[in-house]
């Protein structure tokens, strides 16, 4: 057979030109389209304009866990909205595009790919989630675009580290470790089990829980599941109520984790109940009413007002002030003042940026953010090697239908920022 190239003698300059123009086409084709290391192209950027930054986010919106993302919208928008009002940044409006996927991980992957793909936005932003979250790694990885402030604390989006992932609140680790801790030093409780989804979250939860409990040489004695999506708590009831825990861990939402503990009292079975930041305490607290005695939940911002007074933290009467103005029917809450500081973040790393906004200067722009001051008497740290900024746990109690802050006093613990493990 001919081979389908054929090579037919000419002068030196002209095979030296073909032998260029071959080269150029296989470059232009192959090599010449991959990156090596991080891009710092001043060309035009995918989802910045000289009016607009576009920005996407797939959350929950409706359904088992709709509060929560409905709340991280409205505080981050209650900021963004704001900023937008005074010019935005750089000249530049913020337009978020959000998708609701249900708190379903194939659904949130679809509505990312979207966001990638077709929206071709700048930036990720206001994810909810670990079971959807953690699902998309791959896609920020492969398309080196910015996912910050997401409403999990996962360890899989801080370990191994993600240039491109951006968290802002401390770890479930972090959250339990505190809690267990507390516990074990200050209530002497030494038998505890755990109630969790049967999920990515819940693995996440319960693994946080058996490294703390290690430290002091024990270990849960009752686990229990219940399906993501349902309230079929019994089975995992029943195991825990056998083991005549003092304490339970539940890593879950809140209808099931107050379907649990309303089952359990009703049995007669009161141990401590201890409920991680994602459970959505304010939901939580107005499914269980007026009976309160013994729901503890570790939180990851500060209430929004101070334990026993009416003085709010600067950053939590701002939010409270804009969500007013931007969704008067909310009232304020754990979730939406989240995600009314991730906002701060996200749009703190696009002033830091420059008027020559792209993706690899806005990290650089978050990793440059130390001591930076959000309103909430816990400042803002990054790093290149440390894409998490904030590291307090604080203690809340169920008292009169609301979580209230804990002293120190109670929990032997100064509210201080938790070691990372």
């Amino acid at each position: 057979m001919r081979s389908p190239f054929r090579f037919v003698k000419h002068s030196p300059c002209v095979r030296v030109a073909v032998f260029i123009l071959l080269a150029l086409l296989l470059c232009g084709s192959t090599a010449c389209d991959r990156q090596e290391g991080p891009e710092k192209t001043d060309e035009a950027v995918r989802g910045v304009t000289d009016s607009e930054i576009l920005i996407g986010s797939s959350l929950a919106l409706g359904g088992h866990a709709g509060y929560l993302g409905t709340q991280s919208l409205h505080g981050a928008l209650a900021y963004l909205n704001t900023i937008n009002e005074l010019g935005g940044v750089q000249g530049r409006k913020i337009r978020l595009i959000t998708y609701d996927d249900a708190y379903d991980p194939a659904k949130c992957v679809y509505y990312t790919q979207k966001l990638i793909v077709e929206d071709m936005v700048f930036a990720l932003f206001c994810y909810v989630g670990t079971p959807t979250t953690v699902k998309i790694i791959p896609l920020v990885a492969e398309a080196r675009i910015p996912l910050v402030g997401m409403f999990t604390g996962a360890h899989a989006l801080r370990e191994p580290f993600h240039r491109y992932i951006i968290n802002v609140r401390a770890s479930y680790y972090q959250e339990t470790g505190a809690a267990v801790e507390y516990m074990v030093e200050k209530l002497g409780i030494h038998r505890v089990a755990v109630f969790y989804q049967y999920d990515a979250y819940g693995f996440d939860g319960l693994k946080g829980t058996e490294l703390a409990l290690q430290k002091y040489n024990l270990a849960p004695v009752a686990t229990g599941t219940y399906i993501r999506g349902t309230v079929n708590v019994m089975e995992g009831l029943d195991k825990i109520i056998l083991s005549a825990a003092e304490a339970v861990v539940l890593i879950g939402t809140y209808d099931p984790c107050a379907q649990f503990i309303t089952q359990a009292r009703q049995r007669g079975f009161k141990p401590l109940f201890y409920n991680v930041s994602f459970v959505g305490s304010d939901e939580l607290a107005r499914k269980l009413g007026k009976e309160d005695d013994g729901v503890i939940v570790t939180q990851v911002v500060p209430p929004p007002e101070q334990l026993g007074t009416r003085e709010m933290l600067r950053g939590a009467k701002e939010y409270t002030r804009n969500l007013k103005r931007f969704f008067p029917e909310d009232e304020p809450n754990f979730v939406g003042l989240e995600g009314y500081l991730n906002a701060i973040v996200l749009v703190e790393g696009l002033k830091r940026s420059g008027p020559r906004l792209n993706r690899e200067r806005f990290i650089e722009a978050i990793e440059s953010i130390t001591d930076f001051d959000l309103g909430i008497d816990n400042t803002l740290n990054f790093g290149p090697t440390d894409h998490q900024g904030l590291d307090r746990v604080y203690f809340t109690r169920l008292e009169n239908g609301k979580f209230i802050l804990m002293s120190k006093e109670e929990t032997n613990s100064p509210q201080s920022p938790v070691i990372r493990p």
